[in-house]
């Protein structure tokens, strides 16, 4: 039994994949550096200064849904698709439904009013522009618009991704992230892209997670219809995270506990 066993313990290949086996392991680790967001290379620094945030241009497509009111509730009706329904009523499906969508050449056509201009302006400017309008044809008009087409995307290592709607006006990368159940341990936060459509072009833009730089960048707010793609790290790649290194690595152990208490004896 001895000479049998012999080449196999003195050559040591046993020995030299239990090596390799812990190697692997330790190179499908995930390190708190790689998932630590926001990491200060100066502890003193406590405030970033974001740039000033600009409000959304409206574009052709855009939905609005818009709400309007005035001391002659029936007049006022006409003007609007929802009549007095709430837009905090209704999911973003009945929402449009029951918007206005801007046109091709970037105008809003509405009852008595005709059409107007609305692209490149800002939804506050558009309900102003609306209200000036109606001076002369209703009782102290009250007029409300939103933006109903505030979606976001977010794909790739997170935890659910999919296509998310949102109501707040300024929405963070993080909160983005959170809508999808924020990036798995196998996620690249060093690398995330962020796809933005402006003004007819694609822009691609790498962001950095793990540096607190970050929340004073111009991307650190998002604008409706961006894309976010986390990228997996080379780690995924191995397939070793569903491998079961516990059952190799024990048996390995224990073939060669066998072999040398077999040698020993």
């Amino acid at each position: 039994m001895k000479n049998i066993l012999s080449p196999v313990l003195n050559s040591g290949k046993i020995k030299r994949l239990y090596i390799l086996g812990i190697i692997c392991v330790f190179s499908s680790c995930v390190t708190q550096r790689q998932i630590e967001y926001l990491q200060q290379q100066d502890p003193k620094v406590k405030e970033y200064v974001n740039n000033n945030f600009q409000d959304y241009s409206l574009k052709p497509n855009d939905e609005l849904y818009i709400q309007i009111s005035s001391l002659d509730d029936a007049s006022a009706t006409i003007f609007s698709n929802s009549g007095n329904q709430n837009i905090g009523n209704l999911n973003a499906y009945g929402a449009s439904l029951m918007s206005h969508t801007i046109d091709k050449d970037g105008y809003l056509e509405l009852p008595v009013i005709g059409k107007i201009l609305v692209k490149d302006k800002t939804v506050a400017q558009i309900s102003t522009l609306i209200k000036e309008s109606l001076v002369n044809v209703l009782s102290q008009p009250i007029v409300s618009v939103k933006l109903v087409n505030r979606y976001i995307s977010v794909l790739g290592e997170v935890s659910n991704p999919g296509h998310f709607v949102y109501a707040q006006d300024k929405l963070s990368i993080f909160d983005a992230l959170g809508l999808a159940g924020d990036i798995t341990d196998y996620g690249n936060r060093k690398t995330v892209i962020l796809i933005r459509n402006e003004n007819g072009q694609n822009i691609r833009q790498e962001l950095n997670l793990l540096d607190a730089n970050l929340l004073a960048s111009d991307f650190y707010f998002l604008r409706p219809n961006d894309i976010i793609y986390v990228k997996p790290m080379s780690n995924k790649f191995w397939g070793l995270r569903q491998f079961p290194f516990a059952i190799v690595l024990s048996s390995i152990t224990t073939t060669i506990l066998v072999l040398n208490y077999v040698k020993n004896n």
